[in-house]
């Protein structure tokens, strides 16, 4: 039979929410509590833990010792794990219920998030889809924290070690203004666009993605907009104000104004991007969220096939 221990989860949760909240009277306020009844919780689990697990300064907040850190970690699986359990007698057996947080790169939301918020969304109606669009700056830390469950990104470089999975793969591609005098080629040389104006998504990672293209050619873009919406690329190429490179292949052969592009193979072939889906690699994903990625496992993604 196993010992019930002293600590209790009210105990914990204070630990973590003065961690993430740096400082006892933030914690306090999002809590609703006294800063008074939460210092004398963190005290008693020092005490019940046999060590202190913060140093608390009046004038530099409360910050974790080594000790806190390790029960910290502990602390965050334990309340999932007491969340989860409360929801299982929620729903039905074998229904799913919960939230789950998805994070997707800009550029891949109008690709990834309409069939997981209406074709999953209906399959399970009790599972709350809550959508995050980020940048891959924006990522660090919040896949392993659990403020994110599953994100999709492209497969460059995310922060920290998550587990992830493969889900396509696409070529960049030229992209024209359907009365560009290169239009009727059938594939665009690199070389052959440099003295032209580019108009360059510039957001992580796809701004670097893009000139990579170019530098590993040993050559430069004349670059005349620089924008953070793919829309907004799509349509200054439609107006003629110069060519896109892009990865992302939608459905839509015309721009947000309805101005008809073009896209083009890049010869010679440039290596293709992974999209990935990515998730915790430090406690197993809830049930909801493996049903997710199953999910996307099966989607035959619009474009996918370059």
């Amino acid at each position: 039979m196993w010992e019930i221990p002293d600590f209790t989860l009210r105990q914990l949760s204070y630990l973590v929410a003065v961690t993430d909240a740096g400082t006892l009277a933030a914690a306090a306020a999002q809590l609703h509590v006294s800063t008074s009844t939460l210092s004398d919780a963190l005290t008693e689990l020092d005490r019940i833990m046999g060590t202190p697990l913060t140093v608390r300064r009046r004038a530099h907040g409360a910050t974790l010792t080594p000790a806190g850190h390790l029960v910290v970690a502990h602390a965050r699986k334990l309340l999932l794990s007491a969340h989860e359990l409360a929801r299982v007698l929620e729903g039905e057996p074998g229904e799913l219920v919960g939230p789950i947080t998805i994070a997707c790169y800009p550029t891949l939301s109008p690709t990834i998030l309409p069939p997981l918020l209406h074709d999953f969304g209906e399959a399970h109606p009790r599972v709350d889809l809550i959508m995050r669009e980020v940048t891959h700056d924006q990522l660090e830390g919040r896949i392993e924290s659990g403020d994110i469950d599953v994100a999709f990104v492209y497969e460059t470089l995310v922060p920290g070690n998550p587990s992830r999975e493969r889900l396509f793969s696409l070529p960049a591609h030229v992209l024209l203004a359907v009365n560009d005098p290169f239009a009727n080629r059938p594939t665009i040389r690199l070389e052959d666009v440099t003295e032209r104006d580019l108009i360059l998504l510039d957001a992580p990672p796809s701004s670097e993605h893009t000139l990579s293209l170019f530098r590993e050619r040993g050559i430069t873009p004349r670059i005349r907009h620089r924008t953070s919406s793919y829309e907004a690329v799509r349509t200054l190429v439609g107006r003629g104000l110069g060519y896109g490179v892009l990865v992302q292949r939608p459905e839509n052969p015309a721009s947000y104004e309805g101005y008809p592009v073009v896209m083009k193979e890049i010869s010679p072939a440039v290596r293709p991007v992974g999209v990935d889906v990515i998730w915790s690699s430090s406690h197993a994903p809830t049930p909801r969220v493996e049903a997710l990625i199953q999910f996307a496992r099966d989607v035959e993604w619009p474009g996918s096939r370059a």
